[in-house]
């Protein structure tokens, strides 16, 4: 039998993996470590680094190269048949180094349960038992960095995409609306009026860079940082959180 630990390592910064995600490291005897190609190699080299700094037993390493997404129109199903392609990686790969089973680690940014589909690949292999260890979220280091709670009080929540927000605007009775996965300033597309952003880039980090303030005021020089910022390090991670009214 194989078991997949999917463990959330919070941002890359070493300091948010839980002493549960550390355990989850050592026990396993396969860790499958990502590659997404010459640009974004600080990410893969930041996993080699967790590796390094935490696990103490003799374990396989196995590298491999993160199959691209076609650009089709069709959003869903483009990500559908990358999810099936990641999903033939890791089942080669595993069937490779442990083929007679035993426990397999991948370490997930943030939390694998929000805004990340590696739950969904998993699903795809057969006679696989998943296991989750949850990690800090992007979310929660945003709103630590800002030093602000998530929420405005007694007031709900809504997290989206930046896809979303940009086709859709902003989301029916909601106050405050955090927000993933943008390819690029989708707040430009609302009416900036009497909202406030706490926006964050590699946030946990060492080159995190944080902005605040009236939307209206700071949107542009949010989407000029973001584009300095990717093209001094060939990627970037941000998020933002947005809040209507009163800041508390």
């Amino acid at each position: 039998m194989t078991t997949l630990s999917l463990i959330g390592i919070g941002t890359g910064n070493p300091d948010h993996l839980t002493a549960q995600a550390v355990k989850a490291l050592n026990r396993a005897d396969l860790i499958l470590l990502p590659r997404k190609g010459d640009d974004k190699s600080d990410l893969a080299d930041l996993r080699r680094q967790i590796v390094a700094a935490v696990v103490t037993a003799p374990v396989t390493v196995a590298e491999y190269d993160v199959p691209k997404r076609a650009d089709q129109t069709d959003y869903l199903s483009a990500v559908n048949d990358w999810h099936d392609a990641i999903a033939a990686v890791w089942q080669a790969t595993i069937d490779a180094h442990l083929p007679k089973g035993g426990r397999v680690a991948l370490m997930v940014w943030g939390d694998p349960s929000l805004y990340d589909s590696t739950l969904r690949i998993a699903a795809r292999l057969p006679g696989l038992t998943t296991e989750v260890i949850p990690g800090i979220t992007s979310l929660q280091v945003l709103t630590a960095a800002h030093a602000i709670p998530l929420n405005a009080l007694a007031a709900p929540v809504v997290i989206t995409t930046g896809r979303r927000l940009r086709d859709e605007g902003w989301p029916p009775a909601a106050n405050s609306v955090a927000v993933m996965l943008d390819s690029g300033g989708a707040f430009q597309a609302i009416d900036p009026q009497g909202v406030t952003i706490w926006w964050g880039a590699y946030v946990g980090m060492p080159q995190q860079a944080l902005i605040h303030g009236p939307l209206a005021e700071v949107a542009a020089q949010i989407v000029e940082t973001r584009a300095r910022l990717r093209a001094e390090h060939g990627w970037i991670m941000d998020i933002y959180l947005m809040r209507r009214g009163d800041e508390r």
